[in-house]
């Protein structure tokens, strides 16, 4: 059983928005969420959706998958103080609808909606071989380590750098493992399911994903991402997506 757990547990500070959190904006008449949940509700590899939500928007995002039919979500959680305690929770709800421990889980963010279908199918299959998968791209700029006082200490070499993106993918009992020693050790803050399965010994393997999988986090994010959305509607009338 392959299980995309989303996490769509964010305020949206950083965007800006009011009232509304950046997960439910819309763009070509849609909420953000549903365009992400349309992509693993239309995958023949996933059987199973559960989502750690903010809790004040639960109801409003239970209307909105009845209104768009997604019939695949099982179970819509709150989200935690913390983005690893919201994925903590989601974990938990895919566990209960979960089958058996060789079960797969797909962690994704609620708010990057342009990931393709073999994505999906790359990241399972990786699972599959490896124990995990990491979806990421390739940096096209020169990357810098710097200091507290932004003096420039260390610059990568490019060619074996990549940027971690989602979904982050793994068997289901391993990364819910790693969680439960990172809340006995109180440990709440690591960036993401990457840091902390590599924290607790397990391998890490890439996945190439698309370039265009960003995360709408700022005002411009959003506004690329409808240009994309754009973009990938034509390529769809032209008959040039893949």
């Amino acid at each position: 059983m392959n299980i995309g757990v989303i996490f769509a547990g964010g305020v949206g500070k950083r965007m800006k928005s009011k009232d509304l959190p950046k997960q439910f904006l819309r763009l070509h008449d849609k909420p953000i969420i549903i365009h992400t949940l349309e992509i693993f509700e239309n995958s023949p590899e996933i059987d199973a959706i559960v989502i750690a939500c903010v809790s004040d928007w639960i109801e409003h995002l239970q209307n909105l998958i009845d209104k768009f039919n997604i019939t695949k979500v099982k179970k819509i959680v709150p989200g935690g103080e913390t983005g690893q305690d919201s994925i903590y929770n989601g974990l938990k709800a895919a566990e209960s609808v979960s089958e058996s421990g060789d079960d797969i889980v797909l962690i994704h963010d609620g708010v990057r909606p342009l990931i393709r279908q073999k994505t999906i199918h790359d990241d399972i299959a990786s699972v599959k071989k490896h124990g995990s998968a990491i979806t990421s791209v390739k940096v096209k700029e020169t990357v810098l380590i710097v200091d507290d006082n932004e003096k420039i200490v260390d610059v990568p070499d490019r060619s074996k750098s990549r940027l971690a993106r989602a979904p982050q993918c793994f068997y289901l009992k391993d990364i819910l493992e790693s969680h439960e020693k990172a809340r006995k050790e109180n440990k709440h803050d690591f960036i993401d399911s990457c840091s902390m399965m590599q924290y607790y010994g397990h391998e890490m393997y890439l996945v190439d994903g698309p370039q265009e999988n960003i995360k709408v986090t700022t005002p411009d994010d959003f506004y690329t991402m409808r240009a994309l959305l754009d973009a990938r509607e034509d390529a769809q009338i032209y008959g040039l997506d893949e």
